[in-house]
């Protein structure tokens, strides 16, 4: 007899349930998240089980990795994708574990890539540092909105990162503005220092294969945005065409039409947004230094507005990408521009 499992998690527990071909219900259990639990629950019937069905939630590496290690099929589900069932007026966590059981019977249950478990601790050191040149960010803000409030006047980034403690209680007296500014200023230094800790464990520890150096060959991309390249997309034969990647990337844009005429536009967030940061990095340093990509830019900004501009061009820098990473062949700048 075959049985289809799956898996509602949530952050403290998780439903697990089991049905036959018949969609009949065979297993429910509610258990805590601990792995040696959830493997109990199903050890009576393992050798019955096709496959289980996971929830992709915030905290999902230790369930499918265990139960992958238990030697069962997991499919991670994209929920994204998941088709709501409808008729049903009550709905809870029981419904929704035997809904992706019964996806999961039929064929249809969309899934996820469960990304290699030797390489997701480098993948996500470089998440973390996006994090904190996000904060640091926000601390530079911080500083040229204090200033700009009580001078009028404008500090550069540039200035903000040289600033001391000297310089700031040279331009005010106010003892609270003062340690105000110098609070932000020793944040941004503190995240400066971690940042640079983390790049440097990242370039000593990453295993490079062709593709980041056939990466770094793209102009605007450096060694730390081919890094995320190369680890956010994984294994690049994941993905069926360039047109796919482009959408993982989010460079493309969500709109449903008829007739001519928009109706409505899809999840344009559903992708992967580290990839879309560093397209954008990219499409930024490529317009300063590369005359092909600058003219390229230009040409789109007479025609809208500059976000889009830079949006197009890292929806072309992400195609080349894809071409780069799957042929292993350096960029050429001419099959892209022209």
């Amino acid at each position: 007899m075959k049985l289809y499992g799956a898996i509602d998690l949530h952050s403290t527990n998780a439903v697990c349930g089991l049905i036959n071909e018949q969609d009949e219900v065979k297993m429910r259990k509610k258990t805590p998240c601990e792995l040696d639990v959830v493997l109990r629950a199903f050890a009576p019937f393992k050798d019955d089980i096709t496959g289980i069905a996971v929830e992709s939630t915030f905290n999902w590496y230790w369930l499918v990795d265990g139960l992958m290690d238990a030697g069962y099929l997991v499919h991670l589900v994209n929920t994204a994708a998941v088709k709501q069932y409808e008729g049903l007026k009550h709905t809870d966590d029981n419904t929704d574990t035997f809904w992706l059981a019964h996806l999961l019977r039929l064929g249809i249950l969309p899934t996820g890539y469960i990304y290699p478990k030797e390489v997701r601790p480098l993948r996500d050191l470089l998440r973390k540092r996006s994090q904190l040149v996000q904060q640091r960010t926000a601390n530079i803000l911080s500083i040229q909105n204090l200033h700009c409030r009580n001078t009028g006047a404008r500090l550069s980034g540039n200035t903000v990162k040289r600033l001391t403690l000297e310089l700031i209680e040279r331009h005010f007296d106010d003892p609270s503005l003062i340690l105000a500014i110098n609070s932000n200023r020793v944040v941004m230094q503190a995240l400066d220092m971690q940042i640079q800790l983390i790049e440097k464990a990242v370039l000593s520890q990453a295993k490079l294969d062709p593709r980041y150096r056939y990466l770094l060959s793209i102009d605007g991309i450096g060694k730390i945005l081919a890094l995320t390249i190369m680890l956010e997309t994984g294994d690049i034969s994941r993905f069926e065409n360039v047109g796919n990647f482009a959408s993982y990337c989010r460079c493309v844009n969500s709109a449903r039409l008829s007739n001519g005429k928009k109706k409505g536009k899809g999840n344009a967030k559903n992708g992967n947004k580290y990839l879309s940061w560093a397209f954008v990095e990219a499409a930024n340093f490529a317009i300063r230094y590369h005359d092909p990509a600058k003219r390229y830019y230009q040409r789109k900004m007479a025609a809208t507005k500059r976000v889009v501009a830079i949006k197009a061009l890292a929806h072309k820098l992400a195609r080349a990408g894809y071409y780069v990473m799957r042929d292993q062949v350096p960029f050429d700048s001419k099959k892209l521009y022209g």
